[in-house]
């Protein structure tokens, strides 16, 4: 590896970093980071007296229309804000190391500490009863329809849980597979998604409640019985004389319906960011564009109100929100090709799209022009990574969380994403239970080459430097894009300084190791024990580059002397 630069380039980033950490000093207080959000904590409720079913202290449900959504993200809000100066900057559910904090929203995993590709097969899954492998007839109660989605399905009570059923339609093991591994790469990144498993049962297994209706996403409510389950049977995966299908789980809590990506609960105490503003929702929208899941409509997410685990309060709670139904992931296609071909890289109503082919005619060649299905593999459909632009990637339609993601909000899932090995994909799509192996094969080798085209584009800008550990006389970084081998090693050039009050920026020695670990020597400068810990005099800024053409890390500290050492209270990833 090479670490070396001229002269000339060494002087004018030493000249550079003085400059900037001279600006910044002071910049963060002697505080410890927020490391969970306070919307974690119980509230309290009024209690309202219901006729219905529902607990009489839970929120009111939230009821989203299918057709409604669509039109209003597509037309009207685009036109209302238009007419809006909107600057919304970053997002505030931040903390001081550029982080998330824990919150009902989204917990860290995978980018708080190691996670085995064991952790990432299992999910949520660990967290409750599964289904029994071989079910006696008649065990499995259907009681309920799948009101809505791309595909059809029903509720089964079993092992006195509740599971939704989703069967594959016109591309076998796919849609099933897709809930699945796509639930399991949510959850070990960091949000909400239930426990989705692929099973296989016999028919017998299966036995109708009587009288049950089934409402699709337009059109009347229509019977469930024998026929129409036969038909959803008929259009699924079989081996021999077991049928496949997805079992999810039901969520705990009381249902209240999907989240909104914009504004917040009227209901909830807790709920004070406006949705559009978290960076976990902005940011969400990376990880739909790695896996290609457009479908990221309201529709497909869900809030429960979690009752407080002791004293059996009723009244007091909280708000937990839930990615659901992830079944449109890798190629789902639609009835017109046409459709199938854009997704990822065309709203279904696109003006932008429009406009752009009537100047030009149509001359202008699209990504869905150059689309195919590989031979041998047209389960997935148009899913591939070639022509993959994460930074362009679009939804079914637009999303108003995903409209303001800025460029930090990105770099943050990047830095996660970039966690999942190569071996924790193949745990996640080991659980779609593909028959044939080289499916699962060819999946998790797209999932890698498009985490790296994503890890590519959103390392170029800000530091993928990241894992601070402060030891005695050392400090360690990890550079995610050394340790997901996103460029050639030879393409990383250390260089590190600090800085503090009244004296210029000092080299530091780096030391680049393994699994891309990079450290370097610094110990406490003994500063004058008199000091107060805040004394402006005890800060220290730490400046380090790999030498990608990504912007520097920045490392704020103080320095409490030798018993205590530094502490760090800060982390900035400015632009290069």
């Amino acid at each position: 590896m090479a670490f070396e630069r001229s002269a000339l380039s060494s002087i004018a980033l030493a000249t550079l970093l003085t400059a900037c950490a001279h600006h910044d000093l002071g910049r963060f207080p002697l505080a410890a980071p927020v490391e969970r959000d306070p919307d974690l904590d119980d509230v309290q409720l009024e209690c309202k007296a219901r006729s219905s079913k529902r607990p009489a202290c839970a929120p009111e449900p939230y009821e989203s229309s299918f057709s409604w959504d669509a039109a209003d993200n597509t037309i009207f809000r685009p036109v209302s804000k238009a007419l809006q100066v909107d600057d919304y900057g970053e997002a505030p559910n931040v903390n001081a190391l550029d982080e998330v904090p824990n919150s009902s929203w989204f917990q860290n995993r995978i980018g708080a500490g190691p996670l085995s590709p064991d952790d990432v097969f299992r999910g949520y899954c660990s967290e409750g009863p599964e289904l029994e492998s071989n079910p006696t007839d008649g065990s499995w109660t259907i009681d309920a329809g799948k009101d809505n989605g791309a595909n059809p399905g029903f509720r089964v009570r079993a092992n006195d849980a509740k599971f939704m059923f989703k069967t594959d339609d016109t591309q076998p093991e796919r849609a099933t597979a897709a809930t699945a591994i796509a639930s399991r790469l949510y959850y070990a990144a960091g949000w909400w998604a239930p426990c989705d498993s692929v099973v296989y049962f016999k028919r017998s297994a299966l036995r109708l409640k009587p009288g049950l209706m089934i409402k699709a996403n337009v059109g009347p409510a229509r019977a469930l019985d024998e026929a129409r389950l036969d038909q959803m049977l008929s259009k699924t995966a079989r081996r021999g004389e077991l049928y496949r299908a997805t079992a999810s789980r039901f969520i705990p809590g009381v249902p209240l319906g999907p989240f909104k990506y914009e504004g917040v609960r009227a209901d909830d105490p807790s709920d004070v960011i406006p949705h559009e503003n978290r960076r976990d929702l902005r940011g969400a929208r990376l990880m739909a564009a790695w896996l290609d899941h457009f479908d990221t409509r309201e529709q497909n997410t869900m809030s429960t109100w979690m009752p407080a685990a002791t004293g059996g309060a009723q009244d007091r709670g909280q708000v937990r929100h839930w990615y659901i139904d992830f079944g449109d992931s890798f190629g789902s296609e639609w009835s017109v090709d046409a459709f199938s071909k854009r997704h990822g890289y065309s709203y279904t109503l696109d003006f932008g799209d429009i406009v752009s082919d009537f100047a030009t005619l149509g001359a202008v060649e699209r990504p869905w022009d150059r689309a195919q299905r590989k031979p041998g593999f047209e389960i997935f459909g148009y899913f591939r990574a070639a022509d993959f632009d994460a930074e362009a990637w679009k939804g079914e339609y637009p999303n108003p969380a995903f409209g303001r993601m800025t460029e930090h909000d990105a770099a943050w899932v990047a830095r996660i994403i970039a966690r999942f090995t190569p071996e924790h994909v193949a745990a996640a799509v080991k659980t779609g239970n593909f028959t044939n192996a080289d499916h699962g094969r060819y999946l998790t080798q797209l999932l890698l080459e498009r985490q790296r085209i994503l890890l590519k584009r959103y390392f170029s800008k800000l530091s993928p430097l990241s894992d601070v550990s402060i030891g005695s006389a050392s400090i360690c970084v990890r550079d995610l894009a050394r340790y997901a081998r996103v460029l050639p090693e030879n393409s990383f050039h250390y260089r590190a300084s600090v800085k503090s009050t009244g004296a210029p920026a000092r080299w530091l020695v780096v030391r680049p190791m393994a699994e891309g670990q990079v450290c370097f020597d610094l110990r406490s400068a003994s500063p004058d024990s008199t000091l107060a810990d805040s004394a402006i005099e005890r800060y220290r800024i730490v400046t380090i580059d790999n030498g990608t053409g990504a912007g520097p890390l920045l490392l704020h500290l103080y320095d409490l002397g030798d018993q205590r050492g530094l502490r760090l209270t800060g982390i900035e990833r400015p632009s290069p």
